[in-house]
């Protein structure tokens, strides 16, 4: 584990102790948590508008039938979830070889703003099927870029510091910079979109290249957080299916990382439901499109407020235990939500700011516990992983396994909604079109928006329950780390001579 770039700890041991790879729970500087937290303005904004408005765009945009719209973005995840195993391999033998993650991270930074410019450039000459095509081939390349940031991304935090609890403050301010960034681009995209009533193509495009460069700033800032270590040995080039295998590999061998992937792809499955049906509340439920940004402000507001008290909780009563409240808190609100399958209105602003509350905890904890789980990982199997044959350790595997599972649940959340909107009816149309739904096709907007995402946090409940790990695990396997690099070190030394 790498020390930290002008941390406190680095380069603080006295002669004989342990080796300065291995800082005793290192702390992060200022520098270092804003640095990385600014790569949440990329991957909140690439996570939330697509999620917000895609399916939207192709059927009341381009004409495209609801279950062709649900394949579009289906198709494209399928793509993600399978390249992510793949990019967190690569990645682990990209820090092997040059003792960064930074080359990828950058690489994914520069190029994903062009693909997500192209995604809603779509010509308006082009009819439902061509457009269809154009869509799902730049969001496929925009979520390759993607994966190419995220997969060494989400690894960082388990090398900037082995601290339990700097872990949680890195993270909780990396979910304020994520609540802010849903906030900026949940809110503030269709904003934009809506500055060109006339042509809401344009406005489509306008919103993308606006949202394009603020992504790749972000992305950018944070590639230069990521540390650099002394390159570790590499023995041989693996095949697609060895990464593959090594995915496989750490989920049989932990537990905790079982449990906590499950338990956060529910909670995708359920969140990234209510944002692909939020644009179709507003319009079908509160009757006007521009009610999204109150939705957003109701959902955000909270979120950004409660992200630092979650990080207070944690710290009182453990990581796992501040998780399962939220979650029992953000369940209680969207139970509350399923009154508006029978009494649409306003009045569901106030269970949305609960679920914002609460969804600021189920993004810190989960997030702050993936690195426990490679620490711990790591010093139950020091450099003995056999798939990826390297002494680099195997956070990259982990965080394509993790990104993999994640964006899963997200895009199945859209899959679920247009599965939900082709069953009940709904009307498709083109940009300027005036439709009228049917009943059924708004209740089934009102069920995606509560009853089945209530169903999905209650497994996500039960699966959080078996999570084993505790702080006191976490410390030990770092003691076990200090102790094991004790005695590595005078053997490195004598190797030198």
């Amino acid at each position: 584990m790498g020390s930290p770039p002008n941390s406190p700890a680095s380069g603080s041991q006295a002669p004989g102790s342990r080796s300065s790879r291995m800082p005793a729970a290192s702390v992060l500087t200022k520098n270092q948590v804003v640095r990385y937290a600014a790569g949440s303005l990329g991957t909140g904004g690439f996570a939330t508008l697509p999620g917000l408005v895609l399916v939207y765009y192709l059927t009341d945009s381009l004409g495209v039938t609801a279950l062709a719209a649900g394949a579009v973005v289906t198709l494209a995840k399928i793509w993600d979830v399978l390249i992510d195993p793949v990019i967190g391999g690569l990645s682990d033998r990209s820090f092997a070889r040059t003792g960064s993650r930074r080359r990828f991270m950058l690489i994914g930074a520069l190029g994903l703003p062009v693909a997500f410019t192209i995604t809603f450039a779509v010509p308006g000459t082009l009819g439902p099927l061509p457009a269809a095509v154009w869509v799902l081939i730049a969001f496929i390349a925009s979520a390759t870029f993607f994966s190419l940031f995220q997969v060494p991304y989400i690894a960082l935090p388990a090398e900037l510091t082995d601290g339990y609890r700097e872990r949680t403050r890195l993270l909780t301010w990396r979910v304020v910079a994520l609540t802010a960034a849903i906030l900026l681009f949940g809110a503030g995209g269709p904003e934009l979109r809506g500055l060109f009533p006339g042509d809401p193509l344009l406005g489509y495009l306008v919103m993308a290249v606006v949202v394009a460069v603020v992504i790749g700033v972000g992305m950018v800032i944070a590639a230069t957080v990521a540390p650099r270590e002394a390159p570790h040995p590499v023995v041989e080039t693996l095949t697609i299916g060895a990464h593959y295998r090594a995915g496989v590999l750490v989920l049989r061998q932990s537990q905790p990382f079982r449990m906590l992937l499950a338990t956060f792809m529910l909670q995708g499955l359920a969140t990234g439901l209510m944002l692909a049906a939020a644009q179709y509340v507003a319009r079908w439920m509160l009757h006007d499109e521009n009610a999204l940004t109150p939705l957003f402000l109701s959902l955000i507001g909270p979120a950004l407020l409660m992200a630092p008290v979650w990080q207070k909780v944690a710290d009182r009563v453990g990581k796992e235990r501040a998780f399962r409240l939220a979650s029992f808190v953000f369940l209680i609100a969207v139970i509350v939500l399923a009154g508006s399958i029978l009494w649409p209105g306003w009045w569901i602003i106030a269970p949305v700011a609960l679920a914002g509350a609460a969804y600021a905890g189920m993004q810190t904890l989960p997030m702050a516990m993936l690195p426990d789980v490679i620490a711990v990982d790591a010093a139950q199997y020091p450099r003995t992983d056999r798939v990826t044959s390297h002494a680099g350790g195997r956070a990259g595997v982990f965080s394509g396994v993790w990104t993999a599972g994640e964006t899963t649940g997200m895009a199945l959340g859209a899959t679920v909604l247009a599965l939900v909107l082709a069953a009940t009816g709904y009307i498709e149309s083109v940009a300027g079109q005036i439709t009228t739904q049917p009943d059924a096709a708004i209740t089934g907007i009102a069920i995606s928006f509560s009853l089945i995402p209530a169903i999905l946090m209650v497994l996500s409940i039960v699966t959080l329950a078996r999570y084993r790990l505790r702080e006191a695990d976490v410390n030990s396997a770092r003691d076990g780390m200090s102790a094991r690099a004790d005695e590595e070190a005078p053997r490195d030394g004598e190797e030198n001579l």
